[in-house]
C-alpha cells in the first residue's frame, strides 16, 4: 500500500472518531460541539494537503452549497445550528462528486432513525399524528448521527473507489 493511501485511511479513521464524538454528543445533549466541527475543518485542511489541493475547488463548492442549503433549513427551524455546521464541514470531504451520495445516505439514515424512534414510542407517534405534527414533542431526532453515517458511507465509498452517483445521472 502506498504512503498516500495510508495517509488517506488515517484521515478517514480520525474523521470517524470525530463523527462518533459528534454523534454521542448529539444523542446525549442534543448539541454538536463547535470544537468538534472545527476539528473536522482542521482535518479537512490536512486532507487537502495530502491530496495536494487537487480536490480543493470541488470540496469548497460542495461545502458552500451544503452550508447555504442547511442554513436555510436552520433559518426555518427544520434542523439545528450544529447539524448545519457539521453537514457543511463533512460535505468538504464529499466534494461535488460525492455530494449526492452524502446527501442521500444522510437522508436515509435520518429517516431510519426517525422510524425507529416512532416505532419504539408508539404513544408519541399517535399524539404526533393526532395533533398533525403541531406541538412540542420533546427532544426530536439527533440528526448529527445521520450526518455522521452519511459522512462515513461517503468517505468509505471514495476510499474504495466505488462509482459515485451524480446529479447529472438523474
Amino acid at each position: 500500500m502506498a504512503l498516500i493511501d495510508i495517509a488517506r485511511y488515517a484521515v478517514a479513521a480520525v474523521l470517524l472518531g470525530l463523527l462518533t464524538w459528534a454523534s454521542v454528543s448529539d444523542i446525549k445533549d442534543r448539541k454538536i460541539p463547535n470544537t468538534c466541527v472545527l476539528a473536522v475543518l482542521g482535518l479537512f485542511v490536512v486532507s487537502a494537503a495530502i491530496e495536494r489541493g487537487s480536490t480543493l475547488v470541488s470540496a469548497l463548492e460542495a461545502g458552500g452549497i451544503a452550508f447555504a442549503v442547511t442554513f436555510a433549513l436552520y433559518y426555518f427551524n427544520v434542523i439545528g445550528a450544529g447539524d448545519c455546521k457539521l453537514f457543511a464541514a463533512v460535505a468538504l470531504f464529499a466534494g461535488l462528486n460525492g455530494m449526492l451520495l452524502f446527501t442521500l445516505a444522510t437522508v436515509f439514515a435520518g429517516g431510519g432513525i426517525a422510524a425507529v424512534s416512532l416505532a419504539t414510542r408508539p404513544r408519541r407517534a399517535l399524539v404526533m399524528y393526532t395533533l398533525k405534527g403541531k406541538g412540542d414533542f420533546g427532544r426530536g431526532i439527533p440528526y448529527g448521527v445521520a450526518i455522521a453515517i452519511g459522512g462515513v458511507v461517503t468517505v468509505w465509498a471514495q476510499l474504495q473507489h466505488y462509482p459515485m452517483p451524480s446529479f447529472t445521472s438523474l
